[in-house]
């Protein structure tokens, strides 16, 4: 049994069989062939070894006149291990005597040899590396056209990988994927974000493993504590297994929450809504009692197609959610890619800083046509239900007054063409950095609404990248500055009387409630599985009592100190509630 800790980044326990990707995305599952095809199969694996052998000999050959001899003995060396006996004994014996599938039968056996030399001195472990070439070459080879991806996947699986991008993330089939770990990552990424809304238990930055672990092989996946246990024992497992039944039974009785009003006990109701990436998610929001739709995230539109998505695509996206929510305010986000939120074609040219790029408003004010589809789709929805449109990543006035001007221009457009929309839509803006923070109370008199994002926030306040699982400790929403601000977003748009709201990892989490509150704020807007939590936790405290959590807090100087006073403060209540 070995146990990994990672970054806890979605919530719950699951239990199955492991489906191994490497860097490439390779899908190794454990797969057996019919006796019939063995000869067939023991074929096609010599046939990638001839296609490999050939291709690292083009290789040593190309380098050799490139760079000399010397350079090309590192070939020689993978020529050596790839066509030596034992090996490929190894290998048919595997196929012929175990029946296993020659793509399980390389992964598994050479990655046992590339552990071996890894637990060598630090020479021989080198050779680890060349291990790990020759697998990726035979892999490619006997896979060939038939490269397997996430979207074939027919079986439950924990999906263990190097990383997963959002849109792979967002095409996960739910009803086989029952969670996923992955070797990078951080608590912020888009990745983690997307595996939240789809309510599947992920890990990720843990670290390289996959060394340790072949398809098949059972393992845990703890999302609440970031851990990953692979080769787990009986006793293990039973334990989890027991976790789990417990689990559903604390939402099965949060669940009873549903139709209450989300008010403290000294009277004043809190607005929480629902954020989703999917038309198809807002049944949970609604089914777990949600007050509308907070947040909108309606890039997945890009990264779930194969091409951009027409106006129709949009409009019918939204159209769905509207007749959904019973009248309901729904906000929804203008397009907010960039960073690893990308789209599905690479730029000619590739950012250095994506973080700091053309991502969000500024890309959609470079892309107008794309820009102008989205605008007119969502006053087309406007007709139907509350809608609000929200502008993410705005930093500067200018930029919210240009896209303003765009909003107004499809507005007269849609007016000549006799097609309705709400004239009054309301507008808003995402306050993610630092810079809209400060000039929040110049914004504040050109919007209907304001809505902090936290992730990006804390991002970019304390210059730590969400996705880096290397600089992940220093990612942290405890930290005052990032609270500061906060607080200062929170009074000035107070003070002018507009709505404003959270959403981010931060609103959907019970440690950061009570503080949220006692900060001023009345609207919250958290992931669907968040919301009957949030909901037991504002309905546990009063005001009065938020205030003086929110007051120790601002008093505190560092993001350990107010950690460790949120922990506290959230096992105060947790007990309270149960008793």
């Amino acid at each position: 049994m070995l146990k990994l800790q990672g970054i806890a980044v979605s919530s719950g326990v699951t239990i199955g069989e492991a489906l191994v990707l490497d860097s490439e995305g390779f899908r190794i599952p454990r797969r057996f062939v019919a006796r019939s095809a063995v000869d067939t199969e023991l074929q096609r694996l010599s046939n990638a070894i001839a296609e490999s052998t050939a291709e690292i000999k083009k290789n040593r050959d190309a380098v050799r006149g490139e760079l000399g001899e010397q350079y090309a003995a590192i070939f020689d060396a993978h020529l050596a291990m790839l066509n030596d006996q034992r090996l490929q004994e190894e290998l048919t014996s595997a196929v012929r005597e175990r029946n296993w599938w020659p793509e399980y039968a390389v992964s598994r056996t050479l990655r046992r040899y590339a552990k071996v030399f890894q637990n060598l001195d630090n020479h021989i472990a080198q050779r680890a590396h060349d291990i790990y070439d020759i697998e990726k070459s035979l892999l490619r080879n006997l896979l060939g056209q038939r490269r397997e991806t996430l979207a074939a996947i027919s079986e439950p699986v924990v999906i263990l990988a190097h990383n997963l991008t959002p849109s792979e993330t967002a095409n996960l089939d739910r009803r086989f994927v029952k969670g996923f770990a992955t070797e990078l990552g951080g608590p912020g990424s888009h990745t983690a974000i997307v595996a939240e809304g789809l309510e599947i238990p992920a890990v990720v930055g843990i670290g390289p493993f996959l060394a340790d672990v072949s398809g098949g092989e059972p393992v845990i996946l703890d999302g609440n504590q970031g851990v990953v246990i692979l080769q787990p024992d009986e006793e293990t497992i039973a334990r989890y297994r027991l976790e789990a039944e417990v689990a559903e039974t604390v939402a099965a009785s949060l669940g009873q929450l549903r139709d209450l009003p989300a008010e403290t006990t000294d009277g004043v109701r809190v607005q929480i809504r629902g954020n989703i990436e999917f038309p198809e998610e807002v049944e949970q929001c609604m089914r777990r009692g949600s007050d509308g739709i907070g947040l909108y995230r309606t890039e997945f539109l890009y990264l779930t197609s194969q091409h951009e998505p027409s106006e129709e695509d949009h409009y019918r996206a939204y159209r769905k959610v509207i007749d959904a929510i019973d009248g309901k305010p729904m906000v929804v986000r203008t397009l907010d890619l960039g960073s690893d939120k990308m789209l599905t074609e690479k730029s000619p040219e590739e950012e250095r800083n994506p973080c700091l790029g053309l991502r969000s408003i500024r890309l959609s004010l470079r892309q107008l046509p794309m820009f102008r589809t989205q605008l007119r789709a969502i006053l087309r929805a406007s007709a139907h239900g509350d809608v609000r449109v929200m502008f993410p990543l705005v930093s500067t006035i200018l930029e919210l007054r240009q896209a303003r001007l765009v909003l107004a221009d499809v507005m007269e457009d849609l007016a000549e063409h006799d097609i309705d929309f709400n004239p009054k839509l309301k507008i808003g803006i995402m306050v993610e950095t630092p810079a809209a923070a400060m000039m929040l109370d110049a914004f504040i008199e050109e919007v209907d609404f304001v809505s902090v994002g936290t992730n990006d926030l804390i991002q970019y306040t304390l210059a730590v990248d969400r996705g880096n699982k290397d600089v992940a400790d220093l990612y942290s929403a405890c930290d005052p500055a990032v609270i500061r601000l906060l607080k200062r977003s929170l009074d000035i748009a107070d003070d002018a009387g507009v709505s404003a709201s959270v959403c981010g990892q931060m609103s959907g989490s019970v440690m950061y409630t009570q503080l949220l509150l006692g900060l001023g704020l009345r609207e919250l807007s958290v992931p669907a599985a968040a919301i009957p939590e949030i909901k037991q936790a504002v309905r546990s405290v009063s005001i009065a009592d938020c205030q003086a959590v929110a007051k120790r807090v601002l008093e505190m100087n560092s993001a350990r100190d107010v950690k460790a006073f949120l922990r506290d403060q959230k096992r105060r209540l947790l007990a309270e509630t149960v008793a």
